[in-house]
């Protein structure tokens, strides 16, 4: 088998499981690079003891992080398990680098305020609802007009943290901009329908079961993109959500017109929101079913990080 027909059936055999885009490409590079590391010889010529040699290479002489080791070493355990069909002796045993814990950077309430007031428009709300709702930014960007129930205040995040759907809270504060945003998005759909377009993608086989939802408004991006473009996997022309470094752009502009001297991201507004909620008193398995986190563990590093010094103690220099 050709690398070009092996690397086909790499795009097919991730479609049967329904990876997403990025997890899609990502699988395909590393791969790529796995094939050319060992001369363009083809993997089935290769064993273990060449995926740790990859796996050393990443991280003597590229000095990856141990996050983008795990993931070539996930696309080479997909690549012989699911594509090749290939058992080799002992590739479950190939050690996984270890991730250090960091702690997450929080802000505090004046200095998220700040950012947001650095904000307008389209990235004001969509930042509003990721401090707001504790929404991922791919979360925040994927909401559909479906998705928001203004009756009950709240917002279903589908297929999220961990592939599941939750539930979490509306701000009152974001509901009038959210209409607002609505009735522009709205407007985009018709001119998109009117100029025989106006097709969302649909999720799994619900393109083939219902087609034609996939041009009702319900099922319409919140944050659609300014213009359409064509789905690298079917060809189609329809208009995607936002692209997310536009807003990745737009806060870290607010990040420094706020003059605000820490590391600050998207993401930093989703841990900011757990703090808070920590800080008000809320408790952790509520954070927990919130955030979507499938461990307790993991909620109870926002512990760590509120606003009383290390582990809550007072320094005896302020005694």
């Amino acid at each position: 088998m050709s690398a070009s027909k092996l690397l086909d059936q790499v795009r097919t055999t991730a479609r049967l499981r329904h990876f997403s885009l990025r997890t899609e490409k990502a699988y395909l590079q590393h791969i790529k690079r796995f094939i050319l590391f060992h001369g363009k010889r083809h993997p089935r010529e290769l064993s273990e003891v060449h995926i740790r040699d990859y796996l050393s290479d990443l991280a003597v002489n590229r000095m990856v992080s141990a996050s983008t080791q795990n993931v070539a070493l996930a696309a080479l355990l997909f690549l012989y398990r699911d594509v090749l069909k290939v058992t080799l002796n002992r590739i479950e045993d190939v050690e996984r680098a270890r991730v250090n814990r960091r702690l997450p950077i929080v802000l505090t309430k004046t200095e998220v305020m700040a950012v947001l007031n650095a904000l307008d428009g389209l990235p004001y709300l969509a930042a509003a609802l990721m401090y707001g709702s504790g929404l991922h930014l791919m979360e925040c960007l994927r909401l559909s007009v479906k998705d928001l129930d203004f009756s009950y205040n709240q917002i279903t995040v589908r297929s999220g943290k961990g592939d599941k759907d939750r539930v979490t809270p509306m701000p009152a504060k974001a509901k009038e901009p959210l209409r607002r945003q609505l009735l522009q998005a709205e407007l985009l759909h018709q001119q998109d329908l009117q100029a025989g377009f106006g097709s969302v993608e649909l999720p799994h086989a619900l393109s083939r079961k219902l087609p034609h939802v996939a041009r009702e408004w319900a099922w319409q991006f919140v944050f659609p993109a300014p213009k359409r473009s064509r789905d690298p996997r079917t060809g189609a022309e329809r208009r995607h959500h936002l692209h997310e470094s536009a807003l990745q752009k737009a806060v870290g502009a607010a990040m420094r017109k706020a003059l605000i001297e820490k590391r600050g991201t998207c993401h930093s507004l989703r841990h900011t929101f757990a703090t808070h909620l920590l800080e008000d008193g809320q408790d952790t398995r509520t954070i927990q079913e919130l955030l979507g986190h499938s461990d307790v563990r993991t909620t109870m590093i926002y512990t760590h990080v509120l606003n009383r010094g290390g582990r809550g103690v007072r320094s005896p220099l302020d005694s």
